[in-house]
């Protein structure tokens, strides 16, 4: 009778081979931790204009979600299981959390009502699109189709939003006008503008970049931009949620190794990347600043990450509880 690893341990194999030979050619870099800037980044106006429409402040935010975490121990055990599976310490996975409903949403006081959202979306009828054109649609217009040798998601939809931006955005093409905005805000925001949605605060588009990763690990369907539903049904459960951002943490640690730096020591970084997306054409014109300096070129957090770091003793005394 064959025999056959379990997935965990398969994909701890697969990471292991990966880490030995993705950044070939360069010699790793560990980024330290801690924050590059002495002084936080400055915080987009959005941010403080969604603090200000609640009659809130960042630090009421902050202590909001950190006072979630350390009481809902059924949310940490997630926390703790997802980041076993995918080989990364959970503190990262706070990080992005404590970010998110920092500067972005407020927490729900109970995480549990996101499963309400939940079946809400996943019943709605609706699809991704842009000017009426669905995005598989778009996608096979001749100037993707360099995109289709990519086999992964993760590369697969890169390229696509990269594509997006290079070739229409902002452009007018064939007669068509297309705004300047991104290729997450003009296909995969059916309701209304600034949408991620869940715990998580994941947008389709990421959740569609991971979904191979997360299939592989999790053992999770994969996800299609043919069923909007099941994406929304995914991103809007709270333990789902978990299990989606510690795949994002650890496909852009993956991302940043290929191109010869190791971030899996700055919860700072990984939580600015969770926030800005975009790993892979991150990672690479990093790699490309740093050659140009002579190899003394490090990631920066943004202001997002800023604070992770800044709070990180605090952060990690909620792992200590139990």
């Amino acid at each position: 009778m064959r025999t056959s690893l379990p997935r965990t341990s398969a994909l701890s194999l697969l990471i292991v081979l990966a880490l030995t030979t993705a950044c070939f050619g360069y010699d790793l870099v560990h980024v330290p931790s801690g924050n590059r800037n002495s002084i936080q980044p400055p915080i987009p106006n959005t941010s403080a204009l969604r603090a200000k429409a609640f009659n809130t402040t960042y630090e009421e935010k902050y202590q909001k979600i950190v006072s979630v975490l350390r009481e809902d121990k059924d949310l940490m055990a997630s926390i703790r299981k997802a980041a076993q599976a995918y080989q990364i310490d959970p503190i990262h996975i706070i990080g992005a959390l404590v970010g998110e409903h920092t500067y972005n949403i407020t927490i729900v006081n109970r995480v549990k009502s996101y499963y309400v959202k939940a079946l809400t979306y996943s019943e709605a009828d609706f699809k991704f699109s842009y000017k009426d054109v669905s995005v598989q649609s778009f996608v096979k217009k001749p100037e993707f189709a360099h995109c289709d040798t990519f086999t992964g998601s993760a590369e697969l939809w890169e390229c696509r939003d990269e594509t997006w931006d290079k070739n229409f955005r902002g452009k007018v093409i064939d007669g068509v006008a297309y705004e300047n905005m991104t290729f997450q805000r003009a296909f995969f925001q059916p309701f209304y503008a600034g949408q991620t949605f869940g715990l998580g605060q994941i947008s389709p588009l990421t959740a569609l970049e991971v979904t191979d990763l997360v299939h592989a690990t999790s053992g999770l369907p994969k996800l299609s931009s043919d069923d909007p539903q099941a994406i929304y049904r995914d991103i809007m459960d709270p333990e789902r949620s978990v299990i989606y951002i510690a795949a994002i943490v650890r496909d852009a640690m993956d991302a940043y190794r290929a191109q010869g730096f190791d971030i899996t020591d700055n919860p700072g970084l990984t939580a600015t990347l969770y926030n800005v997306g975009q790993p892979r054409r991150r990672a690479l014109a990093l790699r490309q600043a740093a050659d140009a300096s002579g190899g003394k070129k490090l990631p920066e957090e943004n202001y997002y990450g800023w604070l992770v770091n800044a709070r990180l003793p605090e952060l990690r005394d909620l792992l200590r509880q139990r």
